[in-house]
Parts: C-alpha cells; sequence; structure tokens
C-alpha cells in the first residue's frame, strides 16, 4: 500500500495570504497549525478551519482560550518563538511536506527572523518551504538542481565567504560570487526552464524564487 501524503500547513501571524498561489496551498493542505493568534487571522480572511493552534498563548485572550481549548497545544517554552514550536509539532505528525505561510509582513525583525529560521528547519525536514505573496523560499545545504520559467527572478542568500557556487541556467553567472553579504547574488534572473548551483562544499543557503 502506498504511504499516504500529507501536506501540513503552518499558518504564522504575519500577513495574511493574499495572492492565489499561498491561497490555493491553505485551501489544499490536509492540516492547519495556526501559531497562536494567526487562527484569528484565518477565521476573519476565510471559511477554512484550523486542526491546531501551538504556540506559547502569550498573546491570545483569555475568551480565545476557552473558545479554541480543543485546538490548542500550549508550548510555554520562551526559548523559541511559535513558529519554532509550531514546526516541532507538526514534525510529530509525519508529514510529507510542510509549507509555511503568513511568515512575512507585520513586523521586518520577525519576517527576517523566520526566513533564516527555515535553514534550520530544513535540517530537520527536508521537504518544507516558506510561501509569501511574492514567491517561495527554500533551503539548500548541497548542489541542487531547481525546475524554473524564463525571466522568473531568482535571489541567492548564502552566509560563507568560503563558498563558490557555479551556476547553469541564470542570467547572471554566480562562479566569481564571494558570499560576505546578503546582498551579493540577489535580483537574479533564470534563462531556462531549470538552473543548477554547484557548491564548493555544503553550506547554507537561502534561495528565493518570484512569482511569473
Amino acid at each position: 500500500m502506498a504511504e499516504k501524503k500529507r501536506h501540513i500547513v503552518i499558518l504564522a501571524d504575519g500577513d495574511f495570504p493574499r495572492h492565489p498561489y499561498p491561497l490555493s496551498i491553505l485551501k489544499s493542505a490536509d492540516t492547519i497549525v495556526c501559531c497562536d493568534n494567526s487562527v484569528l487571522k484565518l477565521t476573519a480572511n476565510s471559511n477554512i478551519e484550523a486542526d491546531f493552534i501551538v504556540g506559547d498563548m502569550d498573546s491570545m485572550s483569555t475568551e480565545n482560550k476557552l473558545k479554541y481549548s480543543d485546538k490548542i497545544r500550549l508550548f510555554p517554552d520562551q526559548e523559541t518563538n511559535d513558529l519554532t514550536k509550531a514546526f516541532k509539532f507538526v514534525l510529530g505528525l509525519e508529514p510529507s511536506k510542510i509549507t509555511i505561510l503568513g511568515a512575512t509582513g507585520a513586523r521586518e525583525d520577525h519576517t527576517l527572523g523566520n526566513i533564516s529560521l527555515l535553514a534550520d528547519y530544513t535540517k530537520e525536514f527536508a521537504e518544507i518551504e516558506t510561501v509569501t505573496d511574492h514567491g517561495i523560499f527554500t533551503s539548500h545545504s548541497d548542489t541542487f538542481t531547481m525546475e524554473s520559467i524564463p525571466g522568473q527572478q531568482v535571489s541567492i542568500f548564502a552566509f560563507d565567504p568560503t563558498l563558490k557556487i557555479e551556476s547553469e541556467g541564470l542570467v547572471y553567472p554566480t562562479d566569481s560570487v564571494i558570499f560576505d553579504r546578503w546582498w551579493k547574488a540577489t535580483l537574479n534572473e533564470a534563462s531556462t526552464t531549470s538552473f543548477t548551483l554547484t557548491f564548493s562544499h555544503k553550506a547554507e543557503l537561502l534561495l528565493f524564487r518570484a512569482f511569473v
């Protein structure tokens, strides 16, 4: 018997999705896990119900704690944010894929923190992505090939000045880039239906692909 696929969405408490693509993911998800008060945005902007609400509930009203008591999974740990609490919880649900929505907007410090955490999450679970209203973030640690559309905007964020990346299928080659600043390989563009990044050694890299 084939293994049942289980696509789980984690809805963070940033800006609620507006673009048709992340909204379609939200509607088709097998399970939806909300980070704390993001459940209020879910109910205000859709007729979709959360399956679980995860976090420390420090910002949730007493009224809503009672209202959602059967769905709340309390994690009082203050060493991690609610997104990480939700990710750890979701791992126990045996997902086949995890998509994080609502991780950007609202506050810039939360946006940066949530995006950077994707690299940590990928070490524990490979099939994970963060989808925004503008595109898709994925994290990679070694050579990979990615499907693309000619003209698609691509940005690469790496954090290792000793890393060399040879590229095929991008308008601007990355072969001579020194990855000592975040912006060094941003605002690139796919030239074919796929591109390949070949790493000189394993390292942390975040990739952003804009919607076309």
